[in-house]
């Protein structure tokens, strides 16, 4: 394996439990190790004249027109500017609250558009409605002595009807570029102070999600979105794969499906998705540490096998099966006799 030799920088480790999901990541890095913040990074892709392509287009969305009104379900309205981007089943609007004119360049918001009966944006809807309450994040923050959680906030959503076709909409905080972007333009690897910021930010992410009965799911470069305002600060968006693992408390059957075996995005997906086990916290943990590892190292040892999902499975257990006794000997001490008491100690593992 290639990166076998900066594995050590960042350790991964999962301990396979039916009844404790548990996993291990472990980052560590010298004190004197400084290295360009992701506002800096962005800077110098600016500097080398770097421009953002244009969306691509999509025939099976019919657009909205630009200046087309919406209404949400508070009553709110929202006038559509230019089409800025598109996800994975719509397009991504620039969007004001003031109506009577031209939305703006700088506008604050954006709205995404998806067809009425898609089901991404209702998924990320309802993430939003039941788990990113704006109070709820601000006490969580506030509990937590945290100055930022990268979640965007929501704004508002509702339906509209243009030339007989139904449409759903969410009015979001515009956000500036992707982290793959960045990525590409940086030759596909971060430094190590940076990937540790990235971390410590995601961790705090998903410890929050989790204990609102939500896993990602999806986690990934091209879904980490910079403060259009603060680009030191980082998002993880696109909520479209969300998954309520355990609603009302209740936690869903653990059961593999092969037929559902390999989802997600194939470079990152854990060894229970591939599976075919629903999405879950140990899940988005073991995505965490690979997202890192590759963010780290450049490349993952599976790049070249990623037609072939079962070849990539192999190998990400291999990688598993192959880490150092202090990685297995940290994960021990770090268990306990509870899944949710074992579930804070990997939170508090993963900042340190």
């Amino acid at each position: 394996m290639s990166n076998r030799g900066q594995i050590h920088i960042l350790r991964i480790r999962l301990l396979s439990s039916i009844y404790y999901h548990r996993v291990s990541i472990y980052i560590y890095t010298q004190k004197d190790d400084v290295g360009y913040g992701l506002g800096s990074l962005w800077r110098s892709v600016h500097n080398k004249a770097f421009v953002m392509p244009p969306p691509k287009k999509r025939a099976l969305l019919k657009p909205l027109p630009e200046g087309f009104l919406l209404t949400d379900s508070e009553k709110k309205k929202w006038r559509l500017g230019k089409i800025i981007g598109e996800g994975g089943c719509g397009l991504i609007y620039l969007a004001s609250r003031d109506v009577d004119r031209p939305v703006a360049a700088d506008t604050d918001f954006v709205i995404k558009v998806e067809y009425h009966e898609n089901g991404p944006l209702f998924s990320e809807l309802k993430f939003y409605q039941r788990a990113a309450k704006a109070e709820s994040m601000q006490k969580w923050k506030q509990r937590r002595k945290l100055g930022f959680l990268g979640i965007p906030t929501y704004w508002g959503s509702g339906l509209a009807e243009y030339n007989d076709l139904r449409y759903r909409f969410m009015a979001m905080d515009r956000l500036g570029s992707d982290l793959q972007k960045i990525l590409e333009h940086s030759g596909g690897q971060l430094k190590k102070a940076t990937v540790l910021q990235l971390g410590r930010g995601l961790v705090d992410i998903l410890e929050y999600i989790h204990e609102n009965e939500y896993v990602h799911a999806d986690i990934k470069a091209a879904n980490l979105m910079l403060g259009c305002i603060d680009p030191e600060q980082v998002y993880l968006a696109d909520y479209g794969l969300s998954y309520r693992y355990c609603p009302d408390g209740v936690h869903k059957e653990y059961k593999e499906n092969p037929k559902k075996g390999h989802n997600g995005t194939i470079e990152y997906t854990s060894l229970d998705a591939h599976k075919g086990l629903a999405p879950s916290r140990r899940g988005d943990l073991q995505i965490l540490g690979f997202c890192l590892l590759h963010w780290l190292c450049g490349s993952l040892p599976w790049e070249k096998l990623l037609r072939n999902p079962t070849q990539v499975q192999e190998a990400k257990a291999r990688l598993m099966d192959n880490l150092p006794d202090s990685v297995l000997e940290l994960s021990v001490r770090g268990a306990s006799t509870g899944e949710e008491r074992s579930l804070d100690n990997i939170y508090c593992k993963l900042r340190i």
